[in-house]
């Protein structure tokens, strides 16, 4: 009997640590060598610009350690270039998306008493779609959620363990790697402070908790100019850079990729346009569910506290700003699992309770199949190639990062014209007469222009997109490619960035009725 409990447990084991190292490293390669994401690619450069006598990566929207991480792998396996960089960097990405499950794993022993809770959580967390996602991304965020797991872990640990200092270097060891990453990591540095607060303030140990703090932010300083020096060394680029950074995601300096934020309300988009489709719509239900379960669980006040007021701190202070992009949010993906968790483990029914676990890991396993299927923009280009002739005259959008069409046979003459200069310049007009007169085929390559430029401060645009997709403008809908749609939600509702870098909509327009150039302007009447 023994022997039998033993198998299976091991077995279940088994199988989810299949299926959390399937989720994250299944076609870590997608794109197919071209690479779509932008902050990818402006990792990438940097990396391939370091050598040994110049580790100055001339690039600080981002620090140098995740940089010099793959730098470091590249020289130890005899690696080189752009490419190479790319796909370290997302096996880094996965791999800190696993260790961060293990982390939200030991933190959830903390928070609930049922070790069943506990594996419920951690099958939210495999299956669920933004952290899928994230851990394909070779960017910073999973490598942020990690830091912010073990920060809230080691901090609820703080409030009892007899030996403080050494918790508290593992804390400023990972929040310096945070800083290390990016500079707002430093609100990851909370439930430390919070957990010396609660143990040695609350209790008038003030010269302990003075000392554990200062300790603290010296060491964490350390390491933060250890493995990013480039941030004092070339200080003024530094600050620079980050000047820029804050002018954009608070919205004084409008630039092209930030245009979709202009009518948006803080905390109300990212709990409409975000939140729904990186936890899945049944488990953002579910947790929604969850707030009557809330007061009922038995961890300790100071523990909760600490846990809720850094959850809750990240989401206000984050979730105001302008720019309210999907990797912005990414550190609080865990929540919505962890909501939809206390829902399900109290369940009374076994079959309500399997019927809403299964549709609760269905829109995961729904965004994993797509790196099933080779990547839409090859898909279309494939299309173009086998059904538009060569001679024929194409109509695109450019900002895409890459454009279409890719690696086809033929050469094709495509204009990419910069809608994002439209409206703020009038003359620009003629142009888009031009190529739409010229053209035979329109692409519509991703929903980046057309949900974005729209209302009265794109009036141009809208009357372009009006004019297309309505007829009016004499090209019809011959193909359109897109993956699977989010479970009971429409990918291209959501925040642009959850689907244009990896999975866009395009959208093939062929002309069927030739208008003349004084047809085509009478769409684009400008008026100040």
């Amino acid at each position: 009997m023994f022997s039998k409990k033993f198998s299976l447990s091991h077995f279940s084991l088994f199988i989810l640590l299949f299926f959390l190292f399937f989720s994250r490293f299944v076609k870590i390669d997608w794109g197919n060598d071209f690479f779509f994401h932008p902050d990818e690619n402006n990792m990438a450069s940097a990396i391939s610009q370091l050598s040994f006598t110049s580790l100055n990566p001339h690039f600080f929207s981002y620090g140098q350690f995740p940089l010099y991480l793959v730098f470091f792998t590249q020289t130890l396996f005899s690696q080189s270039g752009f490419s190479s960089a790319v796909f370290i960097l997302r096996f880094y990405s996965a791999l800190f998306s696993i260790l961060s499950v293990f982390v939200f794993y030991k933190l959830s022993q903390i928070i609930f008493t049922q070790k069943k809770s506990s594996l419920i959580f951690v099958v939210l967390l495999i299956f669920s779609p933004g952290l899928i996602q994230t851990a394909h991304f070779g960017t910073t965020e999973s490598l942020l959620i990690l830091i912010f797991a073990l920060n809230l872990y080691f901090s609820l640990l703080l409030l009892s363990t007899t030996h403080p200092l050494r918790l508290l270097f593992l804390l400023s060891l990972s929040s310096g790697i945070g800083l290390a990453s990016k500079l707002t990591a430093l609100i990851f540095t909370l439930p430390v402070f919070l957990a010396l607060f609660f143990r040695f303030f609350l209790s008038r140990k003030f010269l302990l908790f003075f000392s554990f703090s200062l300790f603290f932010f010296s060491t964490l300083l350390f390491f933060f100019l250890l493995f990013s020096p480039y941030n004092l060394i070339e200080f003024s680029d530094f600050i620079g850079a980050m000047r820029y950074e804050i002018t954009v995601a608070d919205g004084s300096a409008r630039v092209f990729y930030t245009s979709q934020f202009l009518p948006t309300l803080p905390y109300l988009f990212q709990l409409q346009k975000i939140f729904p489709h990186t936890s899945g719509l049944p488990v953002f239900i579910l947790a929604i569910f969850s707030f009557p379960f809330l007061i009922k669980i038995s961890t300790p006040k100071p523990k909760i506290i600490i846990f809720s007021l850094s959850v809750l701190v990240y989401f206000l202070y984050v979730g105001r700003l302008y720019v309210k992009w999907t990797r912005f949010m990414s550190p609080l993906f865990f929540i919505f699992p962890l909501l939809a968790t206390l829902t399900l483990s109290r369940l009374k029914s076994k079959k309500f309770f399997y019927l809403c676990f299964v549709i609760a890991i269905f829109p995961g396993l729904l965004f994993l199949s797509r790196y099933f299927y080779s990547d839409l923009r090859l898909q279309a280009s494939r299309w173009i190639d086998q059904n538009i002739s060569p001679d024929s005259a194409i109509f695109s959008e450019a900002g895409n990062v890459v454009n279409l069409p890719l690696a086809t046979q033929n050469f094709y003459q495509v204009d990419n014209f910069d809608f994002f200069t439209l409206d703020s310049k009038p003359q620009a007009v003629d142009d888009l007469v031009a190529g739409l007169y010229q053209s035979d085929f329109l692409l519509v390559p991703s929903r980046r222009i057309f949900k974005n430029q729209h209302g009265s401060a794109f009036p141009l645009s809208q009357s372009y997109y009006q004019a297309l997709f309505s007829g009016n403008l004499g090209f019809t809908l011959v193909k359109q490619f897109s993956s699977f749609p989010d479970f009971l939600l429409r990918a291209e509702q959501a925040e642009e960035t959850w689907t244009v870098f990896d999975n866009p909509t395009i959208r093939i327009y062929k002309k069927t009725v030739p208008l003349t150039v004084s047809q085509y302007k009478k769409f684009f009447v400008y008026e100040k």
